[in-house]
């Protein structure tokens, strides 16, 4: 019996734990500890490449886990098993008032950011937590992500505009277009001798162009990218309209200013769409080539070309499509206040804007200039 109550070491239910449950209820427990200490120890640190995290850092997240689910369950007043971002962030403020070192908060936090990332991967859940408030740890040499300034915003819509395209079929010479037709063929994986008109069109699509418009307007996270339908779009009133249900925390109905452009752009994705059999049948509003919705690593893939079309310092500097999110939220404040900061990113509460708004180098700017 005891050897069913660990995986490699690791207890899955706690001498502590067990006062809280019932005879079901250790099962239910035992089972979800199970699967996720197993998933920590042969996935958990990059499961794409199949590179579980050591079994020293398995165990102690787990330990720290079994903490967090009593904390819970205290508060609740019964067994949860499956744990909210709210009741994380509750947890992050019970740590606020411990006098505990900030690196003991932070690997607390991690802990839980593991169990969020574990229910992404193995329970298909879209849940993304952002931390009500961030722990670091002062022995490692972490430095916050960097954000896009105005002049990377606007390099990054004109890339956006030509990623990808190739001249018009008819405005070549019959030399240059079998030129073209040669790329199009590597591109599009697809032997010279078939490539059309219609992949040349396909080259100028502006699929690539509506998603980086929206993500800047918007400020999406990458996991909103991926959620996105076609019934968001209302491109005559220029907004997007997000129900409750599809939200990134389920929590409310938000809707979103678009620029008047990127509402263009939009109504103009939403009718080439249409032309492609993929989408048929289908609400995603945005497709990867293998016809599957995109998760943050298709996304970022997507960012890091269109960036890199546009000239930004993807070596030095720590770009990532939450770069695009964090701007936004940065210059909507600067332009507009907090509020409506808060309101654009669909951020409940003010305090979550905050921590994502830098101040702008010219705002710091034109402080300096009025010192005395």
């Amino acid at each position: 019996m005891e050897s069913e109550n660990k995986v490699d070491g690791i207890v899955l239910i706690t001498s502590e734990a067990e006062k809280y449950l019932n005879p079901r209820q250790k099962i239910s427990y035992r089972t979800h500890r199970k699967e996720l200490a197993e998933w920590m120890l042969s996935l958990g640190k990059n499961p794409g490449k199949a590179d579980g995290y050591s079994y020293t850092t398995a165990k102690n997240r787990m330990n720290r886990l079994d903490l967090f689910y009593r904390f819970v369950w205290d508060k609740e007043g019964r067994y949860v098993q499956d744990l909210s971002t709210d009741h994380a962030d509750d947890w992050m403020r019970e740590l606020a008032t411990k006098d505990y070192k900030e690196s003991t908060k932070c690997h607390y936090q991690k802990a839980v950011q593991t169990l969020f990332k574990w229910k992404r991967h193995e329970r298909n859940s879209n849940t993304e937590w952002e931390p009500v408030i961030r722990y670091s740890d002062p022995s490692t040499s972490y430095q916050p992500r960097d954000y896009l300034t105005r002049e990377d915003r606007r390099k990054l819509r004109e890339a956006a505009l030509e990623y990808g395209s190739v001249p018009h079929y008819n405005s070549v010479t019959p030399s240059e277009r079998e030129r073209w037709k040669s790329y199009l063929a590597q591109r599009f994986q697809k032997p010279k001798e078939t490539v059309s008109k219609r992949d040349w069109l396909r080259a100028n699509s502006f699929k690539y162009t509506s998603m980086i418009y929206t993500a800047l307007d918007a400020g999406l996270r990458p996991v909103e990218v991926g959620n996105a339908n076609t019934r968001w779009i209302d491109t005559d009133n220029q907004v997007l309209r997000i129900p409750r249900e599809e939200s990134s925390k389920n929590r409310e109905n938000w809707t979103v200013a678009l620029k008047p452009e990127t509402a263009s752009i939009l109504k103009q994705w939403l009718e080439e769409r249409e032309q492609h059999e993929k989408y048929e049948g289908e609400m995603a509003l945005w497709l990867t080539k293998y016809g599957n919705r995109y998760d943050k690593d298709s996304f970022r893939t997507v960012f890091r070309n269109i960036a890199s079309e546009a000239g930004l310092d993807l070596e030095n500097r720590d770009l990532t499509p939450y770069s695009i999110r964090h701007s936004t939220a940065t210059y909507i404040t600067d332009d507009a206040g907090l509020a409506v900061a808060a309101e654009q990113c669909r951020h409940k509460s003010r305090r979550t804007t905050e921590k994502y708004v830098h101040s702008s180098v010219d705002r710091q700017s034109d402080a300096v200039n009025k010192l005395d």
